[in-house]
């Protein structure tokens, strides 16, 4: 038997790229997958048959998938992409947040629209796909997996990407949020932050060399995402995973060992510029 044999996944931001990684090697491991992508570019703009031409790549293999156009981003089509699913398949086991655009700018120079558009598809998007899976999910009482999508951009800082970063540091939020609140319901929700040679990545420093290099498939990354989606993965929830090539490992928020005053009244500003080193110590 196949690892996702039976399963349904909804994948967002399916049309290229990891997304379309995803989908492919889901369909292989037995999945029947709703291929998300209205197919815009990389800024958001326009729109193609990114699609389809997926779904047509996954039937001509034997596998099953059906395409689904609506952008993320509101509650409506997220009700949508979803429903997909259940029309096509009868329910919904797995959903990846996928889906992302770029608005690259610094922060002196960024616009309240290139903001808004960037959190609007990357942190609302995730939210309302998240959401509108879980409550089927819950209803239909068998448990599901969701597997959202940070960035190092969020989780370390990038210059110049103010707007995206704020969104993946919250989708790690989200995740571990969502997976406290899920818990009963046998929902596991993570997260990966993946590496990846993809057009969202084409005009950072150093991506031609590591293009040209054939480094950072994103058919490295997909593998990680299966096993969370699989039912092997049961136990695991509310962990963001690093996946960069062949290197795996986990993301935490952790606090440095700190300093304690015991006088009466606290801190001074002055006591801590005295002891900021030892505040601020691993």
């Amino acid at each position: 038997m196949k690892l996702l044999e039976g399963k349904v996944a909804v994948i967002t931001g399916a049309g290229g790229g990891i997304g379309r990684s995803h989908a492919r090697l889901f369909a292989r491991l037995g999945a029947k997958v709703v291929v998300n992508d209205p197919g815009c570019n990389r800024d958001g703009s326009d729109g193609s048959d990114a699609a389809d031409v997926v779904v047509k790549e996954i039937v001509d293999t034997g596998g099953e998938a059906v395409a689904n156009k609506d952008a993320v981003g509101s509650s409506e089509n997220a009700d949508k992409i979803i429903q997909t699913a259940i029309d096509s398949f009868g329910s919904i086991d797995i959903l990846v947040n996928n889906a992302g655009i770029l608005r690259d700018r610094t922060i002196l120079n960024m616009t309240d629209e290139e903001w808004d558009d960037v959190i609007n598809v990357h942190l609302r998007g995730t939210f309302t796909c998240l959401r509108a899976a879980a409550k089927v999910m819950r209803d239909k009482g068998k448990g599901g997996r969701i597997i959202n999508t940070s960035s190092t951009s969020g989780l370390l800082g990038a210059f110049g990407q103010a707007n995206y970063g704020a969104a993946k540091i919250g989708i790690h939020a989200l995740t571990r949020i969502a997976a406290m609140e899920f818990a009963k319901f046998n929902i596991t929700v993570n997260a990966i932050s993946p590496v990846a040679m993809t057009r969202m990545l084409e005009d950072l420093p150093h991506a031609q060399n590591a293009k040209l290099a054939g480094a950072y498939k994103p058919e490295t990354i997909s593998p990680m995402v299966a096993f969370l989606a699989s039912d092997e993965a049961a136990e695991i929830t509310g962990t963001t995973f690093g996946v960069r090539e062949q290197h795996l490992f986990i993301y935490r928020v952790m606090t440095s060992h700190g300093a304690d005053s015991f006088k009466e009244g606290g801190w001074t500003p002055e006591e801590i510029g005295n002891r900021i080193n030892q505040i601020m110590d691993w």
